[in-house]
């Protein structure tokens, strides 16, 4: 298994194509956006009345603070976390995508059947791989997006940041827990699949409720507070391990062949 990992990852990182998207993706989500949305609090003041659905349900102990830092308090812990959970689901369909796919198309996957393993081995083994990427992805972005944040909220405002609570549950229950779960679908759809484009395009339907999540925030519909978020990320990892022990439990030489 170990070593199916390593050949996996490897194989990661000699693609450069794959290996561009993990890079270019998380420093625009992580980077650039949150830069564009400090710099037009601070700078443009007046681009303020976007944000107020969300404004309207923050708690009443941040609107003390002043109009400025109970906005910059929104996009840091209220809209960042969201858009942050797009960059697990991408890291990993880049490469769970590929996991079977790309060994039908390099017509190794017959040799792979042969090796001592059991088929479950195999596939937890892809699983592992595309979850270790991700995962750091995921832990990289969110250093490349602190530092960023603070720099430019010490430069324009005088002042650091101190992230809140939302973010201990985002990195260490949501983003493993959807992780998992799309590398799960993912897979399963790859070993289904007779090309990674074909995979690839399945995977961006994962995508479509995270979307609609930022959507519901942006027009007060829904605030992911705290609690919400614990309780979303433990029913997230229910299900996830549901999916991974059904998924287990499908598992065939012939359906993968």
């Amino acid at each position: 298994m170990k070593a199916i990992i390593k050949k996996d990852l490897l194989m990661l990182v000699k693609n450069r194509r794959l290996f561009s998207t993990l890079l270019i993706v998380p420093l625009v989500l992580t980077v650039l956006l949150p830069s564009v949305m400090l710099l037009a609090v601070f700078l443009a003041p007046e681009e303020a009345a976007d944000f107020g659905p969300l404004l309207d349900l923050l708690p009443a102990s941040l609107k003390e603070a002043g109009l400025q830092a109970m906005i910059v308090t929104a996009i840091v812990d209220y809209v960042l976390p969201v858009f942050f959970l797009l960059i697990p689901v991408m890291a990993s369909s880049v490469m769970a995508a590929s996991s079977f796919t790309g060994e039908k198309e390099k017509r190794t996957l017959e040799t792979l059947l042969y090796c001592p393993l059991t088929l479950r081995q195999i596939f937890r083994a892809k699983v592992l791989a595309s979850f270790i990427i991700s995962m750091l992805v995921s832990l990289l972005s969110f250093l490349l997006m602190l530092t960023a944040v603070e720099l430019e909220t010490f430069f324009l405002a005088g002042r650091l940041l101190i992230p809140g609570v939302s973010w201990l549950l985002v990195m260490l229950l949501l983003a493993p827990a959807i992780s998992l779960i799309a590398i799960t679908l993912i897979v399963r759809v790859s070993a289904k699949s007779q090309s990674m484009e074909e995979a690839q395009q399945k995977a961006v339907f994962l995508i479509l409720p995270l979307i609609l999540l930022i959507v519901a925030q942006f027009t007060g519909l829904v605030l992911l507070d705290p609690l919400l978020l614990l309780i979303l990320g433990a029913l997230l990892a229910l299900l996830a391990f549901a999916l991974l022990k059904r998924a287990l439990g499908r598992l065939s030489y012939e359906r993968l062949l």
